[in-house]
């Protein structure tokens, strides 16, 4: 997994949540604190979380089969999506479940040294797990906003440590605040309520992360910024004069697909025409790295014919809005089109 992947971050989630998760749990038994009880399931899951974050990079490194021509980049996005599932499952509907047998039969919690100070090293913990996340997170957010980056980013770790990282800080703040709300009251039922908050919280932080992999295992495009990169190294203003349409596909985090359809002069030679295209990859390659499979499909444009023609904006897949300026009507000159 490459440095992009959180790889540091992941590392340091996984021994925080394990050391928390069997603190958590001693403190159970000797308290009985059901938010104790569920915090430590939350931790274990978190743990487990991260071990299927390690996996999922490791797997995404295999090469590419026949079976499987494109490789196995979207691997990390299909275990972060398991990630959500988990959480949600074993973090949140168990919290959930614990916090309402609490609220219906409370008792006192005992022991109370126990859940407060191993709350205080949990919060202290996770505090440096997340301080960890945000480092990584700030090396390729640049200018982004934290919702913007959770939004936008292609790899899926380090959005899913840092979410899981900010809910488990809460998480230990509501666990504390019923905690001592049942202490100072002393009525157990504020127990329960901390522990029903928390199992709240964990699947909204679920369903928020269900939904950013299930975008990323659809298919998502290169960002505005390496379009325009792409769409600048294609023409050369010679062979290549313009580009009629183009689409992009993330394969990985850190592979990404090119398909475009570009314009040629109508006398250049099938040799030249290789050439060009040869050359538009170089550059695609060298001003997007990432930019690993590319497709060039050379046609020759007419701009009377494609004036004449249909919007390629309104092609299975393409976007409604009208074409950048820089774009022009999928429309040959010739009703056979010419493909290479």
């Amino acid at each position: 997994m490459s440095a992009s992947g959180g790889t540091k971050a992941i590392v340091a989630a996984l021994g925080a949540n394990l050391a928390i998760a069997v603190a958590k749990f001693v403190a159970f038994l000797f308290s009985g604190s059901s938010s104790m009880l569920a915090e430590s399931v939350h931790s274990l899951a978190d743990s487990g979380n991260q071990g299927l974050l390690l996996l999922g990079g490791k797997k995404a490194k295999r090469e590419a089969t026949p079976q499987h021509p494109f490789g196995y980049g979207r691997e990390r996005y299909i275990y972060a999506f398991l990630v959500s599932i988990v959480l949600f499952s074993v973090g949140g509907m168990f919290a959930v479940y614990e916090g309402y047998e609490k609220i219906k039969h409370p008792h006192a919690i005992e022991a109370w040294y126990w859940p407060v100070g191993v709350l205080v090293f949990a919060i202290i913990a996770e505090s440096f797990s997340f301080r960890t996340a945000i480092r990584e997170s700030n090396e390729t957010r640049g200018s982004l906003s934290w919702s913007q980056f959770i939004r936008r980013a292609k790899a899926p770790e380090l959005p899913v440590v840092l979410l899981e990282d900010f809910g488990a800080l809460i998480g230990l703040v509501l666990a504390l605040a019923g905690v001592g709300l049942a202490l100072g009251t002393g009525n157990g039922v504020w127990d329960g309520i901390g522990t029903l908050c928390i199992g709240i919280l964990l699947i909204v932080i679920a369903i928020v992360l269900a939904a950013e992999t299930k975008s990323l295992l659809l298919g998502e495009a290169a960002g505005t910024d390496q379009v325009e990169k792409i769409k600048a190294a294609v023409v050369d203003g010679q062979t290549v004069t313009g580009i009629i349409h183009m689409r992009t596909l993330h394969l990985g985090p850190e592979e990404l697909l090119v398909a475009a359809k570009i314009a040629v002069q109508h006398d250049d030679t099938a040799t030249e025409v290789a050439h060009a295209i040869n050359a538009a990859e170089s550059r695609i390659r060298e001003a997007v790295p990432i930019a690993r499979v590319i497709y060039l499909e050379p046609d020759i444009y007419s701009e009377a014919a494609a004036a004449a023609g249909t919007n390629p904006a309104k092609a299975p897949g393409g976007s409604t809005a009208a074409p950048a300026a820089d774009e022009t009507p999928d429309t040959p000159a010739d009703p056979t089109e010419t493909s290479h």
